[in-house]
């Protein structure tokens, strides 16, 4: 049976279900309002907008996409998304109003919460969330990230080893894959570089990520079914590691300072909810660094003054280092350059395409009622492509950000904003920067002469052929 069968399947079974919205998106809500719901179309019963959108992410015409809508709808409209009635929120107050309002909630799309589980630090609110946040802090907050750079130095040095040196090719993306998983899988879950859960989570992660933004058909032919089995499995692990960890902290044998899940363990935390947590801290601190670092490297190879600037910068810094030390602290404070290259690449590629939320309420924004229940989405691209806010906006700038705090408050969210921003973003810098250090102080790069550089997004951007670039090493190296 092919996908349109079983899309077919899936629209016959949910019949009542799309009458029902229907209904509920011709009343534009339920109880009184005093506005009007926001112009644009819910289309087609359940589907909506959604096969349109995703498309549009997989060719790589999403922007495009948005800007068409926007033209026709203006910068505050509704439209409908996997099955739900959407506001979709436009410009730098729209921002504001989706990290600061108390009249939204996080929210998953369904294939998500099915997938990583429902009751991550992204999903619970009020005291729950703080609680959760607070269990998370200890590991990613700047104090916790000074400790962590001389074993990320490490895993860098013995990733770049294995899988760069001797090669005259190397496919970034699935590179960095693999060395950010490394790095989470030893900071945060203090797992060991042999331990064969370590190798299974791998596998059975790279399965899962690939159906967070995919029609939740749940039928073992389907993309979904396939990655919904993965993310059994993987939990069935992670559930074993949380059993080992409770015998050795019972036994006296480990404490909660060493890792996230013994901590959570010590805390209170319910196995379930550890389990959606650990599966939620692998997406935040995997993909997004991967794809991170992946599109610095794509930019700084097409903008070679800005590639000098940062070789520059880091050689600076390898030359005060002695023979096999690890960078510190300090030193990734010296790669201001570098981390407002990382920054402006975010700007032009953000891994996350918009942000998802629900009203808890019914509210009034832009001279609109958004009733209670209906989705929010926010999408980046539209505030860091506006030429008001920066200028000439599809070149890589850096220098736009060797001043972060110049940048308007709302106008540059890649790790969100308010009190949700992104508890990792300190981590995400030191891995960022850690890895560009001996990249570019040990390899030259040239983007491959049959990679054109082009990307798609499914759910995260990934460039084609994994961004293949040949490499040539540098054979004077300070710090090795």
């Amino acid at each position: 049976m092919d996908g349109s069968a079983a899309w077919m399947i899936f629209a016959a079974a949910v019949t009542i279900l799309a009458v029902a919205i229907t209904s509920f998106f011709s009343a534009g809500g339920t109880g009184e309002k005093t506005k009007p719901v926001p112009p644009g179309s819910f289309g087609l019963p359940v589907v909506g907008q959604t096969l349109s959108y995703l498309r549009a992410l997989r060719s790589n015409t999403g922007d495009d996409w948005l800007r068409r809508w926007v033209a026709a709808y203006g910068p505050v409209s509704r439209l409908s998304f996997f099955g739900c009635p959407t506001a979709i929120l436009i410009g730098a107050a729209g921002n504001k109003f989706v990290f600061a309002s108390d009249a939204v909630s996080p929210k998953n799309t369904a294939s998500m919460s099915l997938m990583v589980g429902q009751r991550t630090i992204r999903d619970v609110v009020g005291d729950e969330h703080r609680r959760v946040r607070a269990m998370m802090m200890p590991f990613l907050r700047p104090e916790a990230c000074k400790r962590y750079v001389a074993a990320m130095d490490a895993e860098v040095r013995l990733h770049l080893d294995a899988e760069w040196r001797g090669r005259a090719a190397v496919a970034v993306m699935p590179s960095m894959k693999d060395l950010t998983f490394d790095v989470m899988c030893t900071v945060i879950f203090g797992l060991r570089r042999d331990d064969a859960v370590r190798r299974e989570l791998s596998t059975k992660f790279q399965q899962l990520v690939r159906g967070l933004m995919v029609v939740p058909v749940n039928l073992p032919f389907t993309l979904f079914g396939k990655c919904l089995a993965a993310s059994r499995r993987g939990r069935r692990t992670v559930a074993g590691v949380i059993q080992d960890r409770r015998t050795k902290l019972e036994r006296g044998q480990s404490s909660p300072a060493d890792d996230v899940v013994t901590h959570m363990i010590a805390e209170g935390l319910p196995d379930e909810e550890i389990i959606d947590n650990v599966i939620f801290l692998m997406i935040a601190a995997h993909d997004t660094t991967a794809a991170l670092i992946t599109f610095l490297i794509r930019h700084l190879d097409a903008n070679r003054d800005s590639y000098d600037k940062v070789v520059h910068e880091q050689e600076e810094i390898a030359r005060c280092k002695a023979p096999g030390e690890a960078l510190s602290w300090d030193d990734l404070g010296r790669m201001r350059y570098t981390w407002a290259a990382a920054l402006e690449t975010l700007r032009l590629v953000p891994p996350v395409p918009s942000i998802l939320k629900k009203t808890t309420n019914d509210v009034e924004f832009g001279g609109y009622h958004i009733p209670k229940g209906w989705q929010v989405i926010q999408p980046m691209s539209m505030t860091h492509l506006d030429p008001a806010i920066f200028p000439e906006p599809g070149k890589f700038v850096p220098a736009r950000f060797e001043n972060p705090s110049a940048i308007p408050p709302f106008c540059f969210i890649p790790f969100g904003g308010g009190a949700s921003v992104c508890p990792g973003n300190d981590f995400a810098r030191v891995e960022t920067l850690v890895t560009m250090h001996y990249i570019v102080t040990r390899f030259k790069w040239k983007l491959g002469a049959s990679c054109d550089g082009s990307y798609a997004r499914f759910p995260l951007p990934y460039p084609s052929q994994g961004l293949l670039i040949d490499i040539e090493p540098i054979r004077q190296q300070t710090n090795d």
